[in-house]
């Protein structure tokens, strides 16, 4: 079980950022996200050109729905989000044919920080259970939870909106394998491929999380990864030649072969050319 010391939940608390409901009309959207990164631009971002491409793209009942996906979306969480323009590393791996296992823990976390409510969820709350697998997680004890946090944002929402978004939470924790079930959700074995593992941190080294930082980073309870989780990964991707790690003491170096997300790309997937 991941144990959040008391430093990080200050950290938590000291950044914390005001909710919204997106997660009601916006889950995972895994496959129009995808469509979406492949065919985005430089420069794109919500002009009338872009949109149509985006109509085009999801093919959508109604165009309402295409602009609602991209709004709530892919707009705040690959183009205006933390990181900025994250689509395009997550395109450096959709052009390097990575596979959808390899790509999904990466689009699992590039959403997760952009939904405060999601990532405040999963590491200050279901991090807690890790190791319960198979426990079942209820729209009532998601909804407990989120009264409780808008309590301490001097906020309310109506029971129906916080419903729907607990609701939202869990069928987007489901569509990225951190839940499982149809109907109960249950705590999925959560699984991170080192390729994932590999790119996410050096995704994390680019924005100046170095050494120990990287390896005590909150990013990783994402996964219910520990520090010692952590240091196991990173073992491991030395070993793969995916980056060098080198700890003595308090002193952790961790070095990449590569200067781009798209050579890292290759790195972890193995290409040549």
């Amino acid at each position: 079980m991941v144990t959040i010391k008391h430093e990080t939940k200050k950290q938590l608390k000291s950044e914390k950022i005001p909710y919204n409901s997106r997660l009601i009309k916006a889950g995972a959207l895994l496959e129009e996200m995808r469509l979406l990164v492949r065919h985005w631009s430089n420069g794109s971002d919500g002009d009338l050109k872009s949109l149509a491409v985006v109509d085009n793209l999801l093919g959508k009942a109604t165009r309402a729905r295409a602009q609602d996906i991209f709004r709530s979306a892919f707009l705040p969480r690959y183009v205006k989000g933390r990181p900025p323009k994250a689509w395009k590393i997550l395109r450096a791996l959709e052009d390097a044919g990575a596979p959808v296992e390899v790509l999904k823990p990466v689009y699992y976390w590039v959403t997760a920080r952009n939904e405060p409510i999601l990532r405040d969820y999963v590491t200050a709350e279901l991090a807690h259970k890790n190791g319960l697998t198979g426990q079942i997680i209820s729209p009532s004890e998601v909804s407990q939870w989120i009264e409780k946090q808008l309590r301490s944002q001097g906020k309310t929402w109506s029971d129906r909106v916080t419903i729907l978004v607990a609701r939202g939470i869990l069928a987007t924790l489901r569509d990225f394998g951190i839940l499982e079930g149809a109907v109960k959700k249950r705590l999925a074995p959560v699984y991170i491929p080192i390729e994932s593992f590999a790119y996410m941190a050096f995704a994390l080294c680019q924005e100046g999380s170095m050494g120990e930082k990287l390896v005590r980073h909150d990013d990783w309870l994402l996964f219910f990864l520990s520090p010692e989780d952590v240091e196991g990964k990173l073992i491991e991707s030395d070993v793969r030649g995916f980056l060098k790690y080198q700890s003595a003491g308090r002193i952790t170096r961790i070095d990449f072969p590569a200067r781009s997300f798209e050579e890292m790309a290759h790195v972890v997937l193995g290409r040549t050319d």
